[in-house]
């Protein structure tokens, strides 16, 4: 692609975008009074203006049938956590009986760990990205020291070699071989949320199953963003949130992914609950847990009917755009803006792209690491109105969204880094 950093180019490039049309599908909030330059899409997705519906339908529901809204109606509560079931399969790569919409991200990390880190004093090691995003190390930290072992000797943390920001996925394979018949489980990030590295999943899930240990992994900003084939991979299991990419509302329903090998194992260790267990007996109300098959099994309490609607508004929105579509726009979009920050940066000093150069090992998203000005760059960025994302010590993280974002946007941004540059380099 011959990029230009030229108003016109841009244009051109939103005229023949066959994606450009849902970007109006979306609000955007307003910054000085004028419509975002909205880069974090990574932190929270924008609200699709369908989601107002979605959630008045359902709170029509509850008004005219009442608790027979649970078994009545064309949406039926009791079942409501299989509409989002053939969106999501696609967007992860999964067979639809392999995911279900439940629980907050850091609550079902915590399930799957009961379910697939089960220590012995021989194999009790875990592998996990140094800098991994806090809720994942704080799980992992109280999960070890649940089982009473030291979270020093029993997590291994892969930091980067010197010099460089990412992990070189020799370097984890390494790692994996090394710990060998020592190690229970990776839990990795799919896409580290500081440096936007995507890491190669099928071939870590491949290297911990040769040594005999579990393969999960946090999919937080993948999910919606990056080429997911979790299925195909053979990854036990992945959780995930929808407030990202999947643009379904501040702190609402997560996802989990459970591989079918696991799909009939009630032998396997799990924290049990009413909504997991076989829907067929449910209402029995006895005792002897049954769970169901696949991931649903992992249930615990009911659907968060109102948080699964707004999220459906989105889900819907992404089938019609198609997964494979959103990528494809993605690298032509986040290439731009690589190509017009190296146009413009260049030998100032003030940032570096951190994140892979690579598309493949990269989602949407690019990090740029702030050499002179720091936070200040960021004020002054925000100020002309670009919504990105700050992240301690010296890190602005930028996320050209295809579902919402256009080439413009990635113009004007690029005139107000060329205008910032003249103030901090």
């Amino acid at each position: 692609m011959n990029y230009q950093y030229s108003a016109q180019f841009a244009a051109e490039m939103d005229a023949k975008d066959p994606l450009a049309r849902f970007r109006d599908q979306f609000l955007f909030p307003k910054v000085q009074g004028k419509q975002a330059i909205y880069f974090c899409g990574n932190s929270l997705g924008l609200q699709p203006k369908s989601v107002k519906n979605y959630l008045t339908q359902e709170l029509d529901n509850w008004a005219n049938l009442g608790v027979d809204g649970h078994f009545h109606g064309e949406d039926a509560w009791y079942y409501a956590r299989k509409k989002s079931k053939p969106a999501l399969a696609e967007i992860v790569g999964a067979q639809e009986h392999e995911v279900v919409a439940m629980n907050n991200l850091s609550v079902n990390l915590h399930l799957l760990m009961v379910s697939f880190y089960q220590p012995t004093a021989e194999r009790y090691k875990i592998i996990v990205e140094a800098g991994a995003f806090p809720s994942d190390q704080y799980m992992l930290e109280t999960q070890v020291k649940f089982h009473g072992f030291d979270p020093e000797k029993a997590i291994i943390e892969l930091t980067p070699r010197e010099g460089e920001h990412t992990l070189r996925t020799e370097d984890i394979l390494a790692e994996i071989k090394e710990q060998g018949d020592a190690l229970a489980l990776v839990n990795m990030a799919g896409l580290q949320y500081y440096s936007g590295q995507v890491f190669d999943m099928k071939a870590i899930t491949s290297a911990a199953h040769a040594v005999g240990a579990y393969a999960g992994f946090d999919l937080a900003h993948a999910v919606g963003n990056a080429v997911l084939d979790l299925h195909d991979w053979g990854v036990d299991f992945a959780t995930w949130c929808s407030y990202k990419y999947l643009n379904s509302g501040p702190g609402n329903v997560s996802g989990i992914f459970v591989h079918e090998r696991f799909a009939e194992r009630p032998d396997l260790p799990r924290f049990a609950g009413w909504w997991g267990h076989d829907e067929g007996q449910r209402f029995l109300m006895e005792k002897g847990f049954a769970p169901m098959y696949g991931a649903d099994g992992w249930q615990l309490s009911n659907s968060d009917v109102l948080g699964l609607a707004a999220h459906q508004a989105s889900l819907d929105i992404f089938q019609e755009a198609g997964m494979k579509n959103l990528r494809q726009k993605s690298e032509v979009l986040t290439g731009y803006l690589e190509f017009l920050i190296e146009e413009i940066s260049g030998e100032s000093g003030v940032l570096e792209i951190i994140t892979p150069k690579d598309p493949a090992q990269r989602g949407c998203q690019l990090s740029l690491h702030i050499h002179r000005g720091g936070k200040d760059v960021f004020d002054e960025w925000y100020n002309h109105g670009v919504v990105g994302d700050w992240r301690n010590p010296n890190v602005i993280r930028l996320a050209p969204t295809p579902l919402y974002n256009s080439f413009m946007d990635v113009f004007r941004f690029a005139e107000i880094l060329e205008h910032s540059l003249k103030k901090f380099a």
